[in-house]
């Protein structure tokens, strides 16, 4: 399921991310990413247990816990540590790859499956060129380039490439999730069940067939969750 999530980070937590940043120190990009990986990853990022590094990854955990579509889409049971990228200048792509299907928290030491990938938007689009999260499909390639605040997920299974940024920097948050839920399929059944069942809510309030609904989605969950 490729899902974009709008309004992850309120104005005030994204002005408090972009103040941290433009006091960060960076350092390249490839130094952790895979050995495939890094003969394709051309970035920067923020050395991962820096203090601006550490107060970011709060404000976006915090901001993940209380958003319902994010919850309702990944069912997660891991996410991991959120990092921050830069695409500009000579450090300016990442070429076509798939992430590594498990990865090792340095913050909890779990490892944890990347079943679903996360890119959170830290820069106004209009203040850059290209950088475009190009995600392939059997169609051809799908290009997502979102407002600040707003987070993109996608199967971790994906080939994804980021195109080269020729002006301006992209700035962006990236972590991985490890669901409750592990196949690909159920899980959007169950997201698409959970937004019907919202929407009936809204519109009628709760009644005799909402919560019918509303036990299937649970009982689906009990059947297919791994807690």
């Amino acid at each position: 399921m490729l899902l974009t999530i709008k309004q992850v980070l309120t104005a005030d937590e994204l002005a408090k991310i972009q103040a941290l940043i433009g006091s960060a120190a960076w350092e390249a990009g490839r130094e952790t990413a895979g050995a495939q990986a890094a003969e394709l990853k051309n970035n920067e990022q923020l050395a991962h247990e820096s203090d601006s590094m550490r107060a970011i990854r709060q404000i976006v955990l915090q901001a993940l816990d209380r958003h319902p579509t994010f919850f309702s889409a990944t069912l997660p049971k891991r996410v991991f540590p959120p990092r921050v990228n830069r695409y500009q200048g000579t450090s300016n792509s990442f070429g076509a790859h798939v992430d590594n299907s498990i990865r090792f928290s340095p913050v909890s030491g779990q490892k944890i499956r990347t079943d679903i990938s996360c890119t959170l938007f830290l820069a106004d689009p209009s203040t850059y060129d290209g950088g475009e999260l190009l995600i392939h499909d059997p169609q051809g390639a799908r290009a997502i380039k979102l407002d600040a605040g707003d987070a993109i997920v996608y199967p971790g299974t994906t080939v994804h490439e980021v195109a080269p940024v020729t002006r301006g920097a992209r700035l962006a948050c990236f972590f991985w999730i490890e669901s409750m839920v592990r196949d690909t399929t159920q899980r959007q059944m169950l997201f698409e069940l959970d937004q019907t069942i919202q929407g009936l809510r809204n519109a009628h309030g709760d009644n005799p067939h909402s919560v019918a609904l509303t036990g299937t989605y649970h009982n689906l969950l009990r059947m297919w969750a791994d807690v």
